[in-house]
């Protein structure tokens, strides 16, 4: 059956830089490198200095959109900490803001949308992405490959669940209640809005792919507030077309959410080469779970306040249960806190390289 015209095509794969010696990407295709691969989620931002002092005076999307910025940003953890990986400087909602919407971030709240969409006609006036919005997002994802020598680089998109939640609440949500309720009360409505946002990430993911991006991960951050069942039914076909679209690319396909302990199979089922597990979970229950696969995660990012000696112990605990996995990419178990000691990431990079898998 031919797409909807509203479905962006699906894209001849990209050349992309071979690196055979990537212990991220080995794990990722679950093999056993000669180390555990480690990256941190939000490495790129507010906890470095470096990073306040360049982005003093601009706003998070003029940084997002700046070619030079972004991939300045990107680069700054890869130097100061050595991680395996780097992640693309940018944020979930960029190509909501590319595409025309009138959505803020705002420091201390997160992404504020100036008017809800909760009804057939804001689905419908849902303006759709072209790749020409985000082309200098491409061009710095080009600057990056140009840069990072050995160092592949995750590009990524906010899943379809979590971009239609800040659509529906207005911003952040504890609860989710408006959009739990067009979920179950108007689901026809609510399969609309989540299709055109899996073809609004099909779209941003596409154009970091075709500009060199080496891995992508799907962050469906608010997931964790749905049942399972819920999550099947009104999340998983969603999730998958943009997974299942990016897939003749080749390259490793992440996919990760909060609180997402119940969810893990039903996430591994939309798609996802490698599964982010959060920190709520022990990592060999994840696998057990799983049934095998690869995992990514999961040291609870508070921790990285507490004195060395529990956190040396964190560390270990949780590579020791990953190779309960086919394959462990050391992370956190969700991102970067503003106020951590970038010593102690640095720290944590070096004993995760020096302990033998």
């Amino acid at each position: 059956m031919s797409p909807s015209p509203a479905s962006p095509a699906q894209t001849v794969p990209a050349a992309r830089r071979a690196l055979p010696g990537s212990p991220f990407l080995a794990a990722a295709r679950g093999e056993r490198p000669g180390r555990t691969p480690v990256w941190f989620m939000r490495q790129a931002g507010r906890s470095l200095p470096e990073y306040r002092a360049l982005r003093e005076g601009t706003s998070m999307f003029e940084a997002c959109f700046d070619p030079e910025m972004l991939a300045e940003i990107t680069l700054q953890p890869i130097r100061r900490h050595g991680v395996d990986a780097a992640i693309l400087f940018s944020d979930i909602v960029v190509p909501l803001k590319a595409a025309g919407l009138d959505i803020d971030i705002v420091a201390g709240t997160g992404p504020v949308v100036a008017e809800p969409i909760r009804d057939a006609a804001g689905v419908r006036a849902l303006p759709v992405l072209d790749p020409d919005q985000v082309e200098r997002v491409a061009d710095g994802v080009r600057l990056l490959v140009g840069s990072l020598g050995e160092t592949p680089l995750i590009g990524f998109a906010g899943a379809p669940f979590t971009l239609a939640s800040y659509l529906i609440e207005g911003g952040p949500s504890r609860n989710h209640e408006h959009t739990k309720a067009l979920m179950h009360s108007e689901p026809a409505l609510w399969h609309e809005l989540a299709g055109r946002l899996a073809d609004m990430a099909i779209t941003f993911l596409g154009a970091q792919l075709d500009a060199g991006a080496d891995a992508i991960q799907l962050f469906d951050s608010w997931a964790g507030a749905l049942s399972e069942r819920d999550y099947r039914e009104f999340v998983l076909p969603h999730s998958a077309k943009v997974l299942d679209a990016v897939a003749g690319h080749g390259v490793p396909r992440i996919h990760f959410g909060v609180g997402t302990g119940e969810l893990l199979v039903a996430m591994r089922d939309a798609g996802a080469d490698v599964v982010g597990v959060d920190w709520r979970i022990p990592l060999d229950e994840a696998v057990r779970r799983l049934g095998g696969g690869v995992v990514q995660g999961n040291l609870d990012p508070a921790l990285l306040h507490a004195s060395w000696p529990v956190l040396e112990a964190e560390v270990r605990r949780i590579l020791a249960e990953g190779r309960a996995a086919d394959g462990h990419i050391f992370n956190l178990g969700h991102g970067v806190l503003p106020g951590v000691d970038p010593d102690v990431l640095t720290r944590v990079v070096g004993l995760v390289h020096e302990i033998q898998q």
